[in-house]
Parts: structure tokens; C-alpha cells; sequence
């Protein structure tokens, strides 16, 4: 009987990761008018280009998870369908999954925690 794997549900957190980075590279900047800086929804591309530091790294990230996903999506799915020992994909999955949040976190030297408060 077939089964949702812990890599498969690696693969849906993987998906939501460009998610969070966007979300991270516009933290703060709602409620404030464009004129004084605030996200301007109207243009998001121009005002992203805009952004300098951590929230211009934070995009980089988010364009970043977009490009690795497909290949870790295909990796996962062509490893079950050759039958890869299950607690070794589990764990490289998860692993992956890791390493991509401690690459978003490390983003500068300060946590992103520290940076939302700023």
C-alpha cells in the first residue's frame, strides 16, 4: 500500500519556501505608505530592485528556492520510482530541506528573527 513518505512531505515544505522568502523580503514594510518607503504593490518588481541588504538578500533567496525546486521535486520522485532505500531518502530529503532553511536564515550574520524587528 502506497504512502505519503517523509520525503514526499519534504517536497510540499520545499514548495513553500520561495513563500516564506518573499514574505521575508517584504516584512515591515507593509502599513507604510510607498513614499516613506512602504512594499508598493502596485509596482513589486521595481520596489524589490530597490531594496538593499537583507531584504535584497531575501529575494535572492526566494528566486534561489525557486530554481533548486524542481530538480530536488524530480530527485525525490525519480528516487522512489527506483525503489531508493526509503530511510535514506527520508533522511538526505530532510536534510536538504535543513540546509535550505539555515541558507535563508544565514542571509547576513543577524538572524532573520533580529532583522524582522528592525
Amino acid at each position: 500500500m502506497a504512502h505519503f513518505t517523509l520525503a514526499y512531505w519534504c517536497i510540499l515544505v520545499a514548495a513553500l519556501l520561495p513563500i516564506l522568502c518573499a514574505g521575508l523580503s517584504k516584512a515591515g514594510s507593509f502599513g507604510k505608505s510607498r513614499h516613506q518607503g512602504g512594499y508598493d504593490n502596485h509596482n513589486p518588481r521595481a520596489w524589490l530592485q530597490q531594496q538593499k541588504g537583507w531584504r535584497a538578500r531575501a529575494n535572492a533567496a526566494q528566486a534561489n528556492t525557486h530554481e533548486a525546486l524542481p530538480f530536488f521535486m524530480v530527485a525525490v520522485v525519480i528516487a522512489h520510482q527506483l525503489q531508493a532505500p526509503q530511510g535514506w531518502l527520508d533522511l538526505l530529503a530532510a536534510a536538504f530541506i535543513a540546509l535550505r532553511l539555515l541558507y535563508i536564515d544565514n542571509l547576513t550574520p543577524d538572524t532573520i528573527a533580529v532583522k524582522m524587528r528592525q
